[in-house]
């Protein structure tokens, strides 16, 4: 056994016989490393994209809330008073009455 890892370390089997069946074994280990490793960089380029816009998100929808309650604020009946009062409008003293129009049907 000791000889054996000797010419395992030495690299004996790379020269011996039947080196190409190992050869073309390295090459086709080295290959599926190398597809392993690329496959590996994609999923945690994904998992960083993806870490990125749950960020973005959670930024948009904490300004979607932000402007939807300063909406609401100006929404409100003595914003929109106080702000046409800046402008000289006054809001009337008398409420407004409803105005029924009646339609004349002619007979035949």
């Amino acid at each position: 056994m000791k000889k054996g890892v000797l010419n395992i370390l030495k690299g004996k089997f790379l020269v011996s016989g039947d080196a190409p069946k190992n050869w073309l074994f390295i090459i086709f280990a080295s290959f599926l490393a190398t597809v392993m490793i690329s496959s590996s960089h994609s999923a945690d380029k994904k998992v960083h994209k993806i870490a990125a816009l749950n960020e973005e998100v959670r930024e948009l929808r904490s300004e979607f809330v932000d402007v939807r309650s300063d909406v609401q604020q100006l929404k409100l009946e003595s914003t929109i008073t106080s702000t046409v009062m800046e402008k000289g409008l006054y809001p009337s003293e008398t409420p407004p009455k409803k105005i029924k129009v009646k339609s004349l049907k002619e007979d035949k």
